[in-house]
């Protein structure tokens, strides 16, 4: 499968509320409680809220297709100012989503790549991330990529507080 990747533009929000919102659905659901789910997805992570993130100064969205079909997205964005990382300018990679009928098929390498390009055009030194603890298949494939956990914090999900590891590649 031939993956292309395109950065997103004020056009594409819906479609990126619509696939974030899905995505996140199908990697997240089998795991948490309905009651978790609905109200993450109906409080936090609805589509107006997702809607307007995209253009949003400070935010970079990419999308990945299979031909005509989107198979992925990623939002990167900068502003937060990491204490590990000293004065070393940095981007996080705050999304990176592919569709469950593409998992496995290179999209989410793509994406990846495309990302850490971005980061060197703009002369970041590190690149991060937050990943759930228990989201072994999303971990292996980071740390396939070079990245290591640095720190952790907490992710709320409707009313668990779960917790995300922060893992960084140095560029």
């Amino acid at each position: 499968m031939v993956i292309t990747i395109r950065l997103a533009n004020c056009q594409d929000a819906e479609l990126i509320a619509d696939l974030s919102r899905q995505t996140f659905y199908d990697s997240f659901a089998a795991d948490n409680s309905k009651e978790d789910m609905d109200r993450f997805m109906n409080e936090q992570f609805t589509k107006e809220a997702l809607m307007k993130e995209v253009g949003a100064e400070g935010n970079i969205f990419l999308l990945a297709y299979a031909g005509d079909e989107v198979t992925g997205y990623v939002r990167m964005r900068e502003g937060e100012k990491r204490p590990e990382f000293g004065e070393t300018p940095s981007i996080e990679i705050a999304r990176i989503y592919a569709t469950q009928q593409s998992i496995g098929k290179g999209t989410g390498s793509a994406l990846m790549q495309r990302c850490i390009d971005i980061a060197r055009e703009m002369k970041k030194g590190v690149i991060w991330l937050g990943v759930w603890e228990h989201n072994l298949r999303a971990i292996h494939f980071y740390q396939k990529w070079g990245f290591e956990k640095f720190a952790y914090h907490d992710f709320v999900l409707g009313s668990d507080v779960q917790t995300d590891w922060l893992m960084m590649k140095t560029l």
